[in-house]
């Protein structure tokens, strides 16, 4: 049944082209948004994420209370992923040198969520992800609790076997959507953001956004 993965990809991608469409139509994007920015496309109303947890790399757990407080960047991907996350978290190591100087207590995150959990354990996803930035919080779960947190960003992932899977069942890649979720202070899905990315304007809007917001 493997020989299907071309159907499967594309099944993948439509879906996640309807995804995009659905949300769309439930939380209203502008393109004049209620924020002026040239990397996001902004939700017309900001949408509560149902509870999550998560291991972090470091042993602790993140859950929604953890992300209050800042604007967050929620990219999904694996370790071995060949090169989508590595270009993906180079842009935004890039994006977070130049926010470095806001303080520890308004900085924006981003999060590195492992939808490979099978290989990546949270010591392996940490080194990696710290690779591009030390600020970077690397995270994962079992299976379906990764599903059900990245439907709620409107994301989607799927195991892809490779050819010898049946004599190695190390032998797979993981299909996963390229898009950057926006979290708000709140912690509410606020937007995403769809490649290319650009770091300059990735790290313009995410300071300006946490100056606007700013207690």
């Amino acid at each position: 049944m493997f020989n299907r993965n071309t159907g499967i990809i594309l099944a993948i991608a439509l879906a996640a082209g309807l995804g995009l469409v659905l949300a769309q139509k439930v939380f209203g994007p502008s393109s004049q948004g209620t924020h002026d920015s040239s990397s996001i496309i902004f939700y017309g109303t900001p949408r509560t994420l149902p509870e999550f947890d998560l291991a972090q790399s470091d042993g602790t757990r993140l859950i929604p209370g953890e992300l209050r407080g800042h604007w967050t960047l929620v990219f999904l991907g694996f370790t071995s992923c060949p090169d989508v996350c590595p270009t993906t978290l180079t842009e935004l190591a890039q994006a977070q040198k130049q926010w470095q100087s806001i303080p520890d207590s308004l900085r924006p995150r981003v999060v590195f969520v492992s939808v490979d959990p099978e290989r990546d354990t949270p010591a392996r996803l940490g080194e990696y992800a710290h690779a591009f930035h030390k600020d970077t919080i690397a995270a994962t779960a079992d299976v379906p609790s990764l599903e059900r947190f990245a439907t709620s960003l409107g994301m989607l992932f799927q195991k892809v076997p490779g050819k010898h899977f049946e004599e190695n069942p190390s032998d797979y890649s993981m299909d996963h959507s390229a898009s950057i979720a926006v979290l708000d202070p709140q912690g509410r899905l606020a937007g995403l953001m769809r490649p290319p990315f650009n770091p300059q304007a990735i790290a313009s809007d995410l300071i300006k956004l946490t100056e606007n917001t700013a207690p």
